[in-house]
């Protein structure tokens, strides 16, 4: 017998155990699977129930939105039913949008059919009526379509509180139920049954029998579905015997709402899928175990030689000064194998020195063409960010025009979000360009607007004149260069908008000492030493009511979409911040002048600031409440959040998120935006969520400026200003969930 022969039958006789436990584990697979596929029914319908939750959301942010309708507010019926029928055009997923008068009775609605209808006895209407800023739900078949929906309504009341009418939209349940079949791919049957058992959308396979309308009540399929605590899944025999396995949705809010979802599949084709897959892996491995013995019987043959083959062509290769060349794994044991590792060691530590030759030289070269670069991509930056404006503006504003293009819109979208990512490149660039960290530094602010004065001519237009006026041997400020560069372009902005038909902008920057009798814009004495910049413009200026809220956040007298009175409070609190103040004057169609007053550097000294330490991204484990409105940015946030190792709960408004404080004990911290449609902003939520979970640390996440609101007192929160990085996210978490208890 050769030693080829026998090294064969040793391999075979070592590889009967492996094999043997290689099948047990695919039938142990083969019961995961199966474990799997029925975790994954109650799954399913816990998914479509998380849907239909937010369908349902997003049908009360639709009746917020209608609510403020001046095309509501009549008691014209055609021209309402005509609103409505547009509004529903936008809308498909609804079967109608009707209005209900308080005394029940139906007023208009999308499908203009001018019926008169009392809808006392629907049960959404009774609830609706005692209700305040929510919905009531109900699912139902509509009377004027006969269609199985879910009933959204909304109280629309007066600003004493009186109910002015009811907003109801009928949202299609057989649609609904139609696209998660097809997203399901007709894998699992979907089954919608209400509190009192009547099928309200019915599986269109599996030898269904009772139809959209018929009822289940009294029958096992229907106790399971309505038990508040059994387990997520059963196996249920239907009329011909056939076992279907059935998982039920257990959300609250749904179930509450009087509906139930179910997801089911039957059990012969869940256990035929998992032994198919069984047999499938069994047979990879019969041939895989072939191809190994085969392989085998020809490595035992040519192993030596081949060998020495790799040795040789190793050594010619660097001969002939290719260090990159490498010996690949597996190497033999022995001598032979040992050579190959010292081999591959002594071409690697070659290359090693190569390569660290190659990078001084490098180096050499880019320190020679820095300041070129300096120069060469502050420019571009620079222009680059107007041409990313135009993209993002328009981008958006194709996005709300094509609302009804689901395609389109997400074509706009990804342009937004393109966009976004070219203004991060933009920043990046224009910090490289002043080789400085936007951070407050002593500098000559007539210096910096003068590095403006070109963008503030393009931002004017060609109907505004503007000059410059600098005085002589102006003091230094310790400032942002970038807040205060945002600053000035806020209030030339404003300016502008002020001079719609042309006119003068004058910008001034010179020392001033101020006195107890010179008073900021809350009243306040303010003496010592600063260096003034004033924006003043020739516009139409301001009443006086105007002025003295002026600086409120929110507040504006600008159309709707063309302002959102966070310029001028974003200005305040940066001169504040600064240590410095605001003074303001204004009278109608003699225009305004604002002036920021920033505190006088004692010294002269320039120093460059030492850059800041490099902040390691680190890794929790705690659980975070995530409140995000903006679907892209909360699944942004809870990849980067889970990425990081954190558990993360995601919400979008501060309503759900106070139900999750209240149902869930294991929540460290609560990271929220500031500004959320809905009525509640980041603050009221902080404040009401600290109340229920005393020591609940708080951090704050805002687009609009380095610190754009003030936390409420008795909550120790943190800022984190959008957009931010990994590394920026994971070390303010840390510094916010190490903040210690006040």
């Amino acid at each position: 017998m050769s030693l080829r022969t026998r090294l064969l039958i040793l391999v075979i006789a070592a590889m009967l155990v492996p094999a043997i436990l290689v099948g047990l584990r695919f039938v142990q697979n083969r019961t995961s699977e199966i474990d799997a596929a029925l975790a994954n029914l109650a799954a399913s319908a816990d998914d479509i129930a998380s849907d239909l939750g937010e369908k349902i959301q997003g049908t009360a942010q639709l009746h917020y939105g209608l609510a403020r309708a001046r095309d509501l507010d009549t008691r014209d019926k055609a021209a309402c039913s005509a609103f409505l029928s547009d509004v529903r055009e936008e809308y498909p997923q609804f079967t109608g949008i009707l209005t209900i008068d308080p005394d029940g009775r139906l007023f208009c609605d999308s499908l203009r059919t001018n019926r008169t209808l009392d809808l006392n006895d629907r049960g959404y209407f009774k609830e609706v009526k005692t209700l305040h800023g929510l919905v009531a739900v109900e699912p139902v078949f509509g009377r004027l379509t006969g269609l199985s929906v879910l009933q959204i309504a909304y109280p629309v009341r007066s600003d004493t509180g009186a109910l002015k009418f009811v907003l109801l939209a009928s949202f299609n349940l057989n649609k609904f139920a139609e696209f998660h079949d097809k997203r399901l791919l007709a894998e699992k049957d979907i089954l919608l049954v209400d509190a009192k058992g009547t099928v309200l959308a019915a599986p269109k396979r599996g030898g269904w029998s009772v139809p959209i309308g018929g009822s289940i009540a009294g029958s096992d399929l229907f106790r399971f579905a309505a038990d508040p605590d059994g387990e997520p899944f059963r196996e249920i025999a239907d009329r011909d015997g056939r076992t279907q396995i059935w998982g039920v949705a257990r959300s609250p809010a749904i179930r509450k709402a009087g509906l139930y979802i179910l997801v089911g599949r039957s059990k012969d084709g869940l256990i035929a899928a998992a032994n198919r897959r069984l047999y499938e892996d069994m047979a990879i491995l019969a041939v895989a175990s072939l191809l190994l013995l085969a392989g085998l019987w020809i490595l035992t043959t040519v192993s030596i030689g081949r060998q020495v083959g790799r040795l040789a062509a190793m050594a010619k290769s660097l001969g002939h000064g290719d260090l990159s060349a490498r010996i690949p794994e597996p190497h033999p044991g022995g001598e032979l194998g040992g050579l190959m590792t010292l081999l591959n060691s002594t071409a690697e530590s070659l290359e090693q020195q190569r390569a660290a030759i190659a990078d001084l030289s490098h180096k050499l070269s880019q320190s020679q063409k820095m300041e070129a670069m300096g120069q060469l991509t502050g420019g571009v930056a620079h222009d680059f960010n107007n041409l990313l404006t135009v993209i993002l503006g328009n981008s958006e504003h194709l996005a709300d025009r094509l609302a009804g293009n689901e395609e389109l819109r997400r074509i706009a979208d990804d342009i937004a979000t393109a966009a976004e990512r070219g203004s991060d490149l933009t920043r990046s660039l224009l910090a490289f360009a002043r080789k400085q960290p936007l951070r407050p530094r002593e500098i000559d602010i007539a210096e910096q607007v003068t590095g403006m004065e070109q963008l503030l001519q393009r931002t004017l237009g060609e109907h505004i004149e503007s000059s410059f006026t600098f005085a002589p041997d102006l003091w230094l400020a310790s400032v942002d260069p970038g807040q205060l560069a945002t600053a000035v372009l806020n209030l030339v902005l404003n300016a502008r908008d002020a001079m719609p038909d042309g006119g003068k902008l004058m910008v001034e920057v010179r020392n001033a000492s101020l006195r107890e009798s010179d008073l900021d814009v809350n009243g306040e004495p303010r003496p010592g030493d600063y260096v003034m910049l004033a924006v003043r413009d020739t516009g139409s200026g301001m009443s006086s009511e105007v002025l003295q809220r002026a600086f409120e956040p929110f507040f504006t007298t600008k159309e709707v979409g063309k302002g959102t009175g966070l310029g001028l409070s974003m200005v305040y609190g940066f001169a504040r911040q600064s240590g410095g103040l605001v003074q303001m004057q204004s009278e109608p169609g003699q225009g305004s002048v604002v002036r920021l007053f920033f505190p006088r550097l004692p010294t002269s000294s320039r120093e460059e600031p030492s850059p800041p330490a490099r902040v390691a991204a680190p890794e929790g484990y705690e659980t975070i409440l995530v409140v995000e409105d903006d679907d892209m940015v909360r699944a942004y946030v809870e990849n980067e959040l889970k990425a990081l190792g954190y558990r993360v709960i995601t919400t979008a408004n501060g309503p759900a998120a106070l139900d999750v404080l209240r149902q869930s004990a294991d929540i460290q911290l609560l990271f929220t935006d500031v500004v959320m449609p809905g009525g509640m902003f980041g603050p009221e939520l902080a404040r009401q969520a600290v109340q229920l979970r005393p020591g609940l640390k708080v951090l704050f996440t805002s687009g609009y400026s380095q610190d754009p609101v003030k936390t409420p007192d008795g909550i120790d929160a943190r800022i984190l200003t959008k957009p931010f990085r990994r590394k920026e996210l994971a070390a303010m978490l840390r510094a916010a969930l190490a903040e210690p208890p006040r």
